[in-house]
């Protein structure tokens, strides 16, 4: 996430949201019987069935629950087409996480998997390509019926890639539409009311830097917090929002004029705006590490801010120039933050057949 944190999650609230090139891989084939293997979470040739609605493993793990949702909702979808399946097995394998020690770097990976699994069982089952929106739709109805909550920008990041200009569905808008029909179909067809999705492109010659501190964040925890800010603060809340608002409709017209300056500029004032925030509710949403990777990037004349819902994870550093990228990295792993060699991915799912 690149500016809009937390504020994405109210009606009519912008957020710039960018895929970067870490992937998850979903591989699917012909098999006798339906079966899923997950190499990240050592998990081998686990069967399972499909009632018409739910998805059963014969060996269920907590681990599964976001691929049991998203295989029970895209099956549904196509049982409603009256689309035949046949089994399967699936294969997927995550390369979001650190190779050597397994640590979450904080990329959505829960996001990713549900896109593409949906995107595998769509393309292997449909007769023709499946629109990305319909991508994009199965996989939040899976994501939410799962968590419940969540504004899907990262959805929308592994389904279209690039970089999105984004406002939220809203999670209780797409529950109450789930309540009242019985059916995946309608609620398909239905405008989005709140929903919106608009590709668009950082300033020429921007640099984009991803570090990362070490230290996971728990997302549910930290909104859980801004929630009780709400409750307890309005004022405080309300004039986050619209300090949120306002930067990041800055960012898009410095992104439509092509002005870079304008664009460091919205950064800081939406890092402003997020810090404020977490001092009114008295939580740690920029800390220590996120700050210095941050003031690092401003030492360049560039800018920078924590990504998502901060408490740790990454941060973003935007420089004019990339022959200062190493004297940036110098100073972040004097700081103990370390660089991620992340760059924006632009084609979002991606469907590749093997003889």
């Amino acid at each position: 996430m690149v500016a809009g944190e937390f504020a994405v999650l109210e009606k009519d609230y912008p957020l710039l949201v960018m895929a970067v090139d870490r992937y998850v891989y979903a591989t699917i084939e012909d098999s006798s019987v339906y079966s899923f293997t997950s190499e990240n979470f050592n998990l081998h040739h686990l069967t399972w069935h499909f009632d018409g609605k739910r998805v059963i493993f014969d060996d269920y793990s907590p681990r599964l629950k976001f691929v049991t949702s998203a295989l029970a909702t895209v099956l549904t979808y196509l049982r409603e087409k009256k689309v035949e399946t046949t089994p399967f097995s699936l294969t997927v394998r995550s390369e979001l996480d650190d190779e050597k020690t397994g640590a979450k770097y904080g990329l959505g990976s829960s996001a990713a998997v549900v896109t593409s699994v949906i995107t595998a069982v769509l393309e292997k089952f449909l007769p023709s390509r499946p629109s990305r929106y319909l991508i994009f739709k199965l996989a939040a109805i899976a994501h939410v019926r799962t968590q419940g909550s969540g504004s899907g920008a990262d959805i929308a990041a592994s389904t279209f890639g690039g970089l999105i200009y984004y406002k939220s569905f809203q999670a209780n808008w797409l529950k109450e539409q789930l309540n009242q029909s019985r059916r995946l179909i309608p609620v398909l067809q239905k405008k989005w009311r709140y929903l919106h999705i608009k590709p668009v492109k950082f300033p020429s010659d921007t640099t984009v830097c991803i570090g990362w501190t070490g230290k996971p964040a728990s997302t549910k925890s930290l909104v859980g917090e801004i929630s009780k800010l709400k409750q307890t603060n309005l004022p405080a809340y309300e004039l986050f929002l619209q300090e949120s608002k306002e930067a990041v409709q800055r960012l898009l017209e410095s992104i439509e004029a092509d002005d870079r300056e304008n664009f460091f500029e919205g950064i800081q004032q939406n890092r402003k705006a997020l810090r404020a925030l977490g001092e009114a509710a008295n939580v740690p949403i920029e800390t220590e590490k996120l700050k210095q990777l941050s003031d690092a990037a401003e030492r360049f004349n560039g800018a920078g801010k924590l990504s998502g819902a901060g408490g740790g994870d990454c941060g973003l550093a935007f420089l004019q120039s990339e022959d200062d990228r190493p004297k940036l990295y110098d100073i972040w792993q004097e700081h103990d933050i370390t660089p991620l060699a992340l760059s924006l991915d632009t084609k979002g799912t991606v469907v590749f057949y093997s003889e």
